[in-house]
């Protein structure tokens, strides 16, 4: 297997190719027809001096990263002691076509490269092992917005730890401000 990393820090993206090419002996039978992983790693200062490490992946392969992801996470996080590893599909966002726009494009603008889209697709990825189940944005009297997720209460114990970092990272790729809850829904 051949993993191809992009980092800008070199020591990171080898403690992180050690860790995966220990993993991968164990778990051969879900790479079978995956023959070469593209990723591109990133650490960010999540919150006050927590660490995060985001690891990007090509969007069809982010299917069967998900079928390993908890394993994996686990792993990556034993080896780097004190930081949260998130899985998050590289996806790239297509400008809103104008009457103006140079580029004659003969093709819409497909729904999953709008930005509300990609965002949204950002905020399932980062949470991925548990479920979003609501979602709701309040406008302050300032005019600023808080995204409030509700996410899966059978979750709660596997992600509660993580819910600073996640809505860290969120903030930090998309720019908005998200609180995660873990409601208790009544019928």
């Amino acid at each position: 297997y051949v993993f191809v990393f992009s980092s800008p820090n070199p020591e990171l993206s080898n403690s992180f190719y050690c860790v995966l090419k220990l993993f991968s002996h164990n778990i051969v039978v879900n790479f079978q027809y995956q023959q070469t992983l593209f990723l591109c790693l990133k650490e960010i200062e999540v919150g006050g001096n927590r660490k995060a490490i985001i690891i990007f992946v090509p969007v069809p392969q982010l299917k069967s990263f998900q079928k390993i992801q908890v394993r994996l996470v686990r792993e990556l996080e034993k080896k780097f002691s004190g930081k949260h590893v998130v899985f998050i599909a590289q996806r790239r966002i297509l400008p809103k076509p104008t009457r103006k726009s140079r580029t004659k494009n003969k093709q819409k603008r497909p729904r999953s490269r709008t930005l509300t889209s990609v965002h949204d697709a950002i905020l399932e990825d980062l949470v991925f092992p548990s479920e979003i189940v609501g979602k709701r944005i309040r406008v302050k009297l300032d005019s600023s917005r808080l995204i409030k997720v509700h996410l899966d209460k059978a979750q709660q114990n596997n992600v509660e730890h993580k819910v600073e970092t996640f809505s860290g990272v969120y903030k930090k790729l998309t720019g908005k401000d998200v609180v995660f809850e873990f409601p208790e829904f009544q019928l």
